[in-house]
């Protein structure tokens, strides 16, 4: 049985890659910073649907040291690069995000080249793709790249150089290593536990009732299911080596369409899901004094289209409605222990 290496194994969709990997009869290993979140790991996978039993291996490994990476790679035919960096405050300056997951990125490109495994796919983001680029009609391709220098947030910058790292490294160390990056848009999704995707706290403030009125911004949505399974086509399918691929079911959505959805859908359980979009300048006002809104000062007024048409074409990936995956998101999270 083939051995995988996913990196974040304890995350929101580096558990699904374990599950989509494990479903498709590998064997998987699986970093974690701490060796005592095993028991999480397991718990989600089962939650997931699948006892892994010995067919999941937890290895210690930090992206910020060189411990434990060659061990972590050995005997593995690809390597899934979900791990980023994340940080649960504004950072104090960028290079508190950006450095981790450069160096990060380059360590495990490095132990994964020296170990002889055949392909790295990378969790990357459409952070690295819409961002910093003037008003369009048309939606973001792979051939987009975010503009660093236009005053990005920290976490789209950090996604952006770190892809940028890893396709540099490739090209110019890679000594015959194939590189894939799958970049998502907003990743919602059935929870497997309390830790999951930053792009599902708005739906939780949603429900929550602490969302008083919603952002005006668009941008694409995509079933975590459906990334793990592009993690997996871009892994296994020849034609996906050299390759980015966005991750988007259909066409962006307003954060009052998605709430739109949740009402429909869900009835009496969506009562505190506010109704009221908030006007342009007022938000463009907050931004200065909340720190949450002012990650998002770049994308307020802005419809952030994207296409998966790549993926679709060339790997056959096809992901379900967003509408479905909007409303089991919910569901799961109002199951969730208080």
């Amino acid at each position: 049985m083939a051995e995988v290496l996913v990196t974040g194994g304890s995350g929101y969709i580096g558990s699904y890659c374990s599950l989509a990997l494990l479903h498709a009869g590998f064997s998987v290993r699986t970093t974690v910073r701490d060796p005592a979140r095993e028991p999480q790991v397991r718990a989600q996978l089962l939650t997931g649907g699948v006892d892994p039993a010995e067919n999941l291996r937890v290895v210690r490994a930090d992206l910020q040291s060189d411990d434990g990476w060659r061990e972590a790679v050995a005997g593995c035919e690809a390597v899934l690069h979900v791990a980023s960096p994340t940080l649960t405050q504004v950072p104090k300056n960028d290079d508190e995000m950006i450095r981790p997951a450069v160096d990060g990125t380059v360590r495990v490109l490095r132990a994964a080249r020296d170990a002889g495994v055949r392909r790295v796919v990378m969790t990357s983001a459409i952070g690295a793709i819409a961002y910093g680029h003037p008003p369009r009609d048309t939606p973001f391709t792979e051939q987009d790249w975010t503009n660093v220098d236009a005053g990005i947030a920290p976490y789209q910058k950090s996604k952006t150089l770190a892809e940028r790292a890893a396709w540099d490294f490739v090209a110019g160390e890679g000594r015959g290593l194939e590189l894939a990056t799958v970049n998502p848009t907003g990743v919602l999704g059935p929870v497997l536990g309390p830790d999951y995707s930053p792009s599902l706290v708005a739906i939780v403030r949603m429900l929550d009732g602490s969302m008083p009125a919603l952002l005006p911004f668009a941008t694409g949505y995509v079933d975590v299911r459906d990334v793990a399974s592009l993690h997996l086509l871009a892994m296994t399918e020849p034609l996906a080596a050299g390759e980015r691929f966005i991750a988007t079911a259909g066409h962006s959505l307003w954060l009052r369409d998605v709430a739109a959805v949740l009402r429909e859908r869900l009835g009496d359980r969506a009562a505190k899901v506010p109704t009221r979009e908030m006007p342009l300048w007022v938000a463009r006002v907050l931004a200065r004094v909340n720190p949450q809104v002012r990650a998002l000062r770049a994308v307020l007024g802005r419809d952030l289209d994207a296409t998966s048409a790549k993926a679709e074409r060339l790997v056959g990936w096809k992901p379900r409605p967003i509408e479905d995956t909007i409303v089991e998101t919910a569901e799961s999270l109002l199951t969730l222990p208080k």
